[in-house]
């Protein structure tokens, strides 16, 4: 399967049938998770919490038995960082046939830190439940959908512009510069309250990535929304290197006028 269509295949799952994730696949995860570097060089750790045993849940979930937490050291694009590894290791689980989704605000984050030996200097912004996605979802699930419109997404013109944020980039435009799988794969990916904070310029051979801030989605720790930038950016890289390009992460702001507002955050080059 290609990369977009196993992002197009891949919902945000809260409603889970109750039963204990196969030792086979867990430990395959595990392992998966233990490899993963992101384009930062910073490491993010993965602990697997049995929710029963830790005395851990969310009221948004139903039928959770295990969770997935990430720590990363605060530093220097620590939530680009976070976004990028946390999603690539979510993506193999929904690979492997299982059901997430990202919680970065519904959870009792002090027990999860200390269910997951969090260390000074470190943080945890998010976790994810993991398990065998339930035949139906519960009316809290479907609730939940509705208010974040979880399955509407921005129009290409919105998040995609070329040259600067005057000129807007449809989608004939982006088919004709061959980057319209790697552009889409972004406009699908998960945001926090489906925000989809995201701008993108696209100048020759380079994509610049930028983030348009809402207010209430930082805190003195972190910057949820940078957190979704890190989640852009492995789906645009990860399209790209599944058509055979070469792709190279860069930052260095480009002389282009942002927005109000607007934050640029890094490059890819292909």
């Amino acid at each position: 399967m290609e990369f977009l269509d196993l992002v197009k295949s891949r919902r945000s799952v809260r409603t889970f049938d109750g039963k204990m994730i196969d030792d086979k696949v867990l430990n395959e995860l595990k392992d998966y998770g233990e490899n993963i570097e992101n384009p930062y060089g910073i490491k993010v750790r993965f602990v697997f919490l049995d929710a029963k045993e830790n005395k851990l849940s969310s009221p948004v979930i139903a039928g959770d038995t295990l969770y997935i937490s990430a720590i990363v050291k605060k530093d220097e694009h620590a939530e680009e960082a976070y976004g990028y590894s946390f999603e690539k290791l979510l993506i193999k689980a929904h690979e492997l046939g299982l059901g997430t989704v990202w919680i970065g605000g519904a959870m009792q984050r002090d027990k999860f830190a200390a269910a997951s030996n969090v260390s000074e200097g470190e943080i945890l912004p998010c976790v994810s439940p993991i398990g065998t996605t339930a035949n139906s979802m519960s009316i809290k699930e479907k609730l939940m959908r509705k208010g974040v419109k979880a399955d509407k997404r921005f129009d290409f013109e919105k998040l995609f512009f070329t040259k600067n944020f005057t000129a807007p980039l449809s989608e004939e435009s982006a088919k004709n510069l061959d980057l319209y799988k790697a552009l889409e794969a972004i406009r699908v990916a998960p945001s926090a309250v489906n925000k989809q904070p995201w701008r993108i310029v696209i100048e020759d051979n380079a994509a610049h990535f930028y983030l348009r801030h809402d207010k209430g989605y930082a805190n003195d720790d972190f910057d949820m929304q940078k957190i979704d930038l890190g989640i852009a950016l492995y789906h645009f890289e990860q399209q790209l290197l599944s058509e055979g390009k070469s792709v190279s992460l860069e930052i260095t702001s480009p002389d282009i006028q942002a927005p109000d507002g607007v934050e640029y955050i890094a490059t890819y080059k292909f």
